[in-house]
């Protein structure tokens, strides 16, 4: 049996400006994704919970709380961009140009604009990319620019392995 490695994200070094990731994972929203994360995060505006008050909206149902879309698209590129994140230094432009609703399914890709050393820390780089979400249709729902902080290869935690042992009899 051949034993492969595992993904284990890209290091500072695996980046190139112009470089597209699209994203692996799609993601449905749901209902209770929506209240719960409206909810969890005090957010009182009834656009994202109360149908009623939505429906006498121009939209007409419930819009997806902005805050959610964000969290999950940034997290739908880690795997892509930040598994070997340092630190998060920053979301920038943030737009949504067009709305996300109950039901939807989110997919997302990023493309790198700028990859840098790091004047303090030798043992990471700097990677901006700018990641856009968008619905099933292709419709974009949100865009925005994050810089991150990226570990070069074999500067960060090593990812922890366990020793199988063959089942017994």
């Amino acid at each position: 049996m051949t034993k492969l490695p595992s993904w284990h994200g890209r290091f500072f070094e695996d980046f190139a400006v112009g470089e597209i990731y699209q994203h692996a994972l799609g993601r449905t929203v749901t209902q209770t994704d929506n209240s719960w994360f409206t909810l969890l995060t005090q957010n009182t505006a009834p656009l994202h919970f109360d149908h009623h008050y939505a429906a006498q909206t121009e939209f007409g149902k419930p819009l997806i709380n902005s805050t959610f879309t964000l969290a999950l698209v940034t997290g739908q590129s880690v795997s892509d961009i930040s598994q070997n994140v340092m630190a998060n230094l920053g979301w920038d432009e943030v737009r949504l140009p067009n709305p996300l609703f109950e039901g939807d399914t989110v997919y997302s890709r990023s493309e790198v604009l700028e990859v840098r050393e790091s004047a303090s820390r030798p043992h990471v780089g700097i990677v901006t990319v700018r990641t856009t979400g968008y619905n099933q249709d292709g419709t974009p729902v949100i865009s925005f620019r994050r810089t991150v902080m990226i570990y070069r290869r074999g500067q960060g935690p090593s990812i922890p392995t366990v020793q199988l042992h063959p089942p017994t009899g």
